[in-house]
């Protein structure tokens, strides 16, 4: 069984037991969260798509870690100016483990 679920604007698949990097969520380390914006549900071939959203379903997740993404480097040029801009980045992650799918 997974399902497609909405987390903070970006759609994820998720299944039981599995782990995933979301955007940071203003959770404690051990916490539980649940996301209700489940849009479809795969329950051993039977697929249930919801319009947008299916009632009743959510994921309850647990909140393992915050963690920060490898850094990428931002550079900017103009060419024949002289104009030469080198920045990085490194995005902050949350580490969720899926615990329970409610469809």
């Amino acid at each position: 069984m997974y399902v497609i679920v909405e987390i903070q604007g970006q759609q994820f698949k998720a299944e039981a037991g599995k782990k995933l990097f979301v955007h940071r969520l203003p959770a404690e380390e051990g916490s539980t969260v649940e996301f209700d914006k489940v849009m479809l549900v795969d329950n051993d071939g039977t697929i249930t798509v919801g319009s947008p959203v299916i009632e009743g379903a959510k994921v309850v997740c647990e909140v393992i870690a915050h963690v920060k993404g490898e850094k990428i480097i931002v550079f900017k040029k103009k060419r024949r100016k002289g104009y030469r801009k080198r920045n990085g980045h490194r995005q902050c992650f949350t580490q969720v483990k899926i615990n329970e799918i409610v469809a």
